[in-house]
């Protein structure tokens, strides 16, 4: 069963997709768009240092007349990161989410960023999970 972080990560890969905080938030959409995700890390080197989210560009770009060709990430990013490391449950994923109002977390090892767990991630295989044992508990009825 993928209880963990780390057996989230092992399901989905290794890949981790990072942009720098001088690029232009059109850099950043267009990644997000070709690699189909919601959330990009921000990193300075080895060091992360934001988040950019579709939510950033919605209330921080769009939403004030911003050009997103002319706007850094740096301009827009989430600074105030939580970030988890791959011991850590699926369960207090949820609840780090849940209290700090955020949709991904860094996963952090060593001080190296190895993932991103996104709110999908996270409710998929908490309804996967839950379901299992719901088919081990009718099994057991019969």
């Amino acid at each position: 069963m993928l209880t963990t972080v780390r057996h989230i990560l092992q399901f989905k890969g290794p890949q981790v997709w990072s942009i720098h905080p001088g690029a232009t938030v059109f850099e950043a959409l267009r990644m997000m768009a070709d690699k189909d995700i919601g959330a990009v890390l921000v990193m300075e080197g080895e060091r992360l240092v934001g988040v950019m989210t579709e939510r950033e560009y919605a209330r921080k770009v769009i939403l004030q007349g911003k050009s997103s060709r002319e706007t850094k990430v740096s301009d827009i990013m989430g600074t105030d990161l939580t970030a988890i490391h791959p011991e850590q449950t699926l369960e207090e994923c949820m609840d780090l989410m849940t209290q700090h109002h955020v949709r991904y977390l860094p996963v952090v090892e060593n001080n190296e960023v190895i993932g991103v767990i996104s709110l999908g991630d996270v409710v998929y295989n908490i309804i996967h999970r839950q379901r299992q044992t719901i088919k081990e508990m009718e099994s057991k009825k019969i």
